[in-house]
């Protein structure tokens, strides 16, 4: 019997899939984007979930529960169920990406139509962590569910020629992972994904006041500082922000004011090592290959690419040209939604689906 409603549920969910969206999502540590097929970039919203713990209820998901963060009684808790770019916890991203899925999925059979869905991963990431994000996507209601490279979908979003026998790179700085990629003919050839990105440096931000200045303060208040006055190199404008938090001797509020060259020290410490292991996959890199990317410069992508001064930084150490790409926040959603408008064509960069995963 159960076999039986499982192969209905099936052949219903590809009837009605010809009535669903495609989908892509760029299934980051800070932030989950959505790109529907034909209507393009529809969702930006926090990867957060709050949960009851008395209950297990799920009270809110994305930017509602964002604001929760820091602010909930104890058994109520603000989650991201993932980190460093990859599942922690299986049922909370499940719902997530359900409530997602379920948010663009509204057409005339939507509550029957299964969507097909390109999700982004970093590189680098073990075959548990891939299938994990396969069947949280095939639980939330999926028809099929296709992996792509964060690297390779940014690179598409920015519309490098992926496929040609060329030399491309490509540095996506997200929230949990910076991806450094060599891209030619359709592959990855050389990469190196680093556990430091947005969230490492908020922790410096955090880390800095604590140890300059007794102070504690909050991942938002951290966050707030690297955006309005974080950089990677001197800045000819002076920068200085009030910051506020308790003081760890007293236990009392305090306020201290925040230079930008302080900012940039707190953050020296990951920006050095993005940049030590772009060097590196520069030094790794074929020479042909090195040859093209000297022409078409180093592309920088992902939130953390931001940071005043950080291309510039980056094309000093290296001696090589580099480029922030159009809107680097949404390259690597808009990459699963170019390879969603043409996926017979770009089927080679996608790394795995559920069907492959099932044939093992």
């Amino acid at each position: 019997m159960g076999r039986i409603k499982k192969n209905l549920q099936d052949w219903l969910g590809k009837f009605f899939g010809s009535f669903s969206n495609d989908i892509g999502i760029d299934l980051g540590t800070a932030n989950t984007l959505v790109y529907v097929k034909g209507q393009g970039i529809v969702i930006n919203e926090p990867s957060v979930v709050a949960v009851n713990n008395k209950t297990g209820q799920v009270l809110a998901i994305g930017r509602e529960a964002k604001r929760m963060v820091g602010k909930t009684p104890g058994h109520i808790v603000a989650t991201r169920p993932l980190v460093d770019g990859v599942v922690s916890d299986f049922e909370i991203t499940e719902k997530m990406l359900k409530y997602f899925i379920d948010k663009v999925n509204t057409g005339k059979f939507g509550f029957l139509s299964r969507p097909r869905v390109v999700i982004g991963i970093p590189s680098d990431v073990t075959e548990v962590e891939k299938r994990a994000v396969i069947d949280a996507t095939m639980s939330a209601g999926a028809r099929e569910a296709y992996l792509i490279d964060e690297p390779m979908a940014a690179a598409i979003g920015a519309r490098l020629p992926v496929q040609d026998a060329a030399g491309n790179m490509i540095v996506d700085i997200g929230g949990g992972t910076t991806d450094i990629a060599v891209i030619s003919l359709g592959g990855i050839v050389v990469s190196r994904n680093l556990r430091i990105a947005g969230d490492e440096m908020n922790e410096d931000i955090t880390r800095y006041c604590r140890d300059e200045f007794n102070l504690l303060v909050g991942e938002k208040t951290a966050e707030d500082v690297k955006i309005a006055i974080g950089s990677a190199c001197p800045q000819e404008k002076k920068m200085q922000l009030t910051v506020r938090g308790r003081d760890l001797v007293t236990g009392l509020p305090k306020e201290v004011v925040i230079t930008g060259d302080q900012a940039r020290e707190a953050l020296s410490r990951s920006i050095r090592i993005i940049i030590n292991n772009i060097k590196t996959a520069v030094e790794e890199t074929p020479p042909e290959l090195l040859s093209d990317i000297m022409q078409r410069g180093i592309i920088l992508a992902g939130g953390g690419s931001l940071i005043r001064g950080l291309d510039r930084l980056v094309a000093d150490q290296t001696e090589m040209p580099v480029r922030m790409m159009e809107d680097p926040l949404t390259a690597v959603v808009r990459g699963t939604g170019i390879v969603l408008e043409d996926i017979e064509t770009l089927r080679e960069v996608l790394i795995e689906s559920q069907n492959e995963r099932s044939l093992r």
